[in-house]
């Protein structure tokens, strides 16, 4: 009897002393946690509806007229183009029409890359561009570009958006 009633007693501690570590929905996000992978799309974060329609390497990037656009590569770097269609949905708050668009290039080994703005590039690269400004509920293509070691490209997953309020994650996959 006092043998089952010690191990209960330590069992109940040892959940007691884990529960906030395990149900921590904040330290789960700040890891690095993807809540949901889709091939291609559509997926809705931050009331924005994401659809990825191409994932290309390249080694130079060039603007309308064929000039190269700096993005200080180093040696040794290509540039990833990850065309996406964005629709803004209601209750996406539209500033100036435009809105925050940032995403991620993740490889299977651990690697994340962050978007880069290339001016110049024939879609917009950010979200917030007075020349191409976003309507509620209609779709639009925009371009989010990446710099990455060339030989993370066999390696690339796909692309992440993320909802800090939501503490939500989803990767667009190829």
């Amino acid at each position: 009897m006092q043998i089952s009633l010690l191990v209960s007693l330590l069992a109940v501690g040892v959940v007691v002393m884990l529960r906030p570590y395990i149900a921590d929905e904040e330290q789960i996000y700040k890891q690095g946690r993807i809540d949901q992978v889709v091939s291609q799309g559509p997926v809705t974060i931050g009331h924005v509806e994401w659809k990825l329609e191409s994932l290309k390497a390249y080694t130079t990037l060039v603007d309308d007229e064929g000039k190269p656009i700096s993005l200080g590569a180093p040696a040794g770097a290509v540039v990833v183009v990850a065309n996406l269609t964005a629709t803004p949905r209601d209750g996406l708050f539209l500033k100036e029409r435009g809105f925050s668009c940032g995403s991620t290039l993740r490889d299977d080994r651990g690697n994340s890359w962050e978007d880069q703005q290339a001016y110049g590039y024939p879609l917009p690269t950010y979200c917030s561009d007075d020349d191409h400004p976003f309507t509620m509920n209609k779709p639009a293509k925009v371009a989010q570009v990446y710099v990455v070691p060339k030989t993370a490209v066999p390696h690339l997953t796909g692309i992440v958006f993320e909802d800090f309020d939501e503490r939500r994650r989803a990767m667009l996959t190829p």
